[in-house]
């Protein structure tokens, strides 16, 4: 067990999506710091199932996408802990389109349910609970395509820019009632998101000879010109959500943090 030593033992978190991917990721690394986990999402899979049975994480069955889901979620913790000293919110999605505007209405809407309002859901149900709660923090797993949007997947683009802007305005109203709230902002990252059947990079190599691995691995951060030359995992995401949630970040509110490899030039 590796160990980064954040203060985080016996500290309540909820991470929203925490089945798979980046969310998988932040709930092993704060379980390894000694937190208590309560992750939602609407499906178990193999390596949460493991998780959950050898650390102190709870799986709650919920579909986030819905009005009720994210305060189900919430509730859960609070009945099992009685407060919530973190709430990452990390469950997103997209559907991949030839265009911005082959995106039917419905799509836009499931798109905005389950990436941005299932975040304001989850704020609104979790603050309450947070309040009074000595170092009590909100991280929102947002995306370089808040800033860097592209037609193919124009509504997962504009649902981030919304809820990269929802984060900004929450930590000016929230950090008098010692509630600090940071967003981070991935650049591609190996995860299903983009690796998985219907993903990004099977979308961008559909009618080619490059693979999902082999775009990931070498066409993308060519093409992008990513200054580390690779693209970021989901554990580095992770380590950052670690920091931003444990004490040592404790004056560091408001911001958004970008992991992209350097892809991302901007002297602001």
């Amino acid at each position: 067990m590796r160990s980064m030593d954040m203060d985080l033992m016996n500290k309540t978190v909820v991470v929203t999506g925490g089945s798979r991917g980046i969310g998988y990721a932040v709930a092993k690394a704060l379980s390894d710091e000694g937190a208590r986990i309560v992750v939602g999402a609407r499906d178990m899979t193999d390596e949460l199932k493991e998780l959950c049975e050898s650390s102190d994480v709870s799986f709650v069955p919920v579909d986030l996408a819905t009005p009720t889901g994210p305060a189900a979620l919430v509730d859960a913790a609070v009945d099992r802990f009685g407060a919530i000293d973190v709430l990452v919110n990390n469950v997103g999605a997209s559907e991949p389109s030839s265009s911005a505007l082959t995106f039917t209405d419905e799509q836009w809407q499931r798109i905005f349910d389950i990436t941005f309002f299932s975040a304001v859901r989850a704020v609104r149900a979790a603050v309450p609970a947070m309040r009074g709660n000595s170092g009590a923090s909100v991280i929102t797993i947002s995306s370089l395509n808040a800033r860097l949007p592209a037609p193919i997947i124009a509504p997962y683009s504009a649902a981030k820019a919304a809820l990269t802007n929802f984060g900004t305005a929450l930590s000016e109203e929230l950090a008098p009632q010692g509630i600090r709230v940071n967003t981070i902002s991935p650049g591609p990252v190996r995860t299903p998101l983009w690796m998985a059947p219907g993903g990004f990079a099977h979308v961008m190599t559909e009618g080619t000879d490059t693979t999902p691995a082999e775009f990931m691995d070498r066409v993308l951060p060519e093409s992008m010109n990513v200054a580390t030359g690779r693209v970021s995992e989901a554990h580095e995401i992770a380590d950052l959500v670690l920091f931003l949630a444990s004490s040592r970040s404790a004056n560091i509110t408001g911001a958004d943090y970008v992991i992209d490899g350097g892809m991302l030039k901007s002297a602001s």
